[in-house]
């Protein structure tokens, strides 16, 4: 008898707590929030591979496309083969691309029309 009173009384604390869980949200609901950009770089990466010819058409190196959305440059990121990404297999450690400025879309220009 004192088994069936001990296993009723778990049973009632545990949906009781399961009812306290299901009504939080009901009785205050969290606030929604929107992304205000301060992770990462607000970029548009462009599919695919390209040929990225230097601005000064001293050089090409296939690599990546990157459109910076907050100020409109357009980057290279070079990968030196057809892969998305860099590659050294004469290296054990993972290669680094660092960007060269391409160009830049004068985005600001939209807003006067």
């Amino acid at each position: 008898m004192k088994n069936n009173m001990t296993t009723n009384a778990l049973l009632m604390l545990i949906a009781i707590a399961l009812l306290v869980i299901a009504a939080r949200p009901l009785l205050a609901p969290s606030t929604a929030k929107a992304d205000d950009g301060s992770g990462a770089y607000p970029v548009f990466i462009e599919p695919g591979v390209q040929m990225l010819r230097s601005p000064d058409g001293t050089g090409q190196v296939y690599g990546r496309v990157v459109v910076d959305l907050r100020n409109g440059k357009v980057w290279g990121f070079p990968t030196t083969t057809s892969a998305v990404y860099p590659i050294d297999i004469g290296s054990t450690k993972p290669p680094i691309s660092h960007p060269f400025l391409l160009a830049r879309f004068a985005l600001s220009d939209m807003d006067k029309q």
